[in-house]
């Protein structure tokens, strides 16, 4: 179910800009709306809200966070079947496939740019090796 914006939204716009489906909609200075056909439950737009005016389908609100306490994606390339099922989960491209390393002919996914992440973990849900997990960012 989708996320939705309360009567809290100040209009600033933040949440509009971040999402990476353009679900959410409204005019500067008055209350956004969310779509919920394209929300993607990625929940960007609630980390990034300074009014907390985004709750989730139980009616919890989301904690604004900074951009750099968000989890990315790590990747155990020991039980990885470089599928890249992940790098099409992904809403904004921010992985890649890695070059194939030693005698191994594969290449593995890897984070190819960190500050696009949202940390929405949709790669971690679509990993059908459960090769993947959200941690804290780390610096490239």
């Amino acid at each position: 179910m989708a996320y939705i914006i309360t009567n809290a939204c100040t209009g600033c716009g933040s949440c509009s800009r971040i999402c990476p489906t353009q679900a959410i909609t409204g005019e500067k200075k008055k209350i956004h709306t969310i779509v919920p056909d394209l929300c993607i439950e990625c929940g960007s737009c609630g980390r990034i809200c300074p009014a907390g005016a985004v709750e989730d389908a139980f009616g919890i609100a989301s904690v604004r966070m900074k951009k750099s306490a968000w989890l990315a994606p790590v990747f155990d390339l020991k039980a990885c079947m470089a599928c890249v099922i992940c790098l099409d989960a992904c809403p904004v491209g921010c992985l890649a496939v890695g070059p194939p390393e030693g005698k191994d002919p594969n290449g593995y996914p890897r984070m190819a740019d960190l500050s696009s992440c949202l940390g929405c973990g949709l790669c971690v849900a679509g990993c059908p090796a459960d090769a993947i997990t959200l941690a804290p960012r780390m610096a490239p």
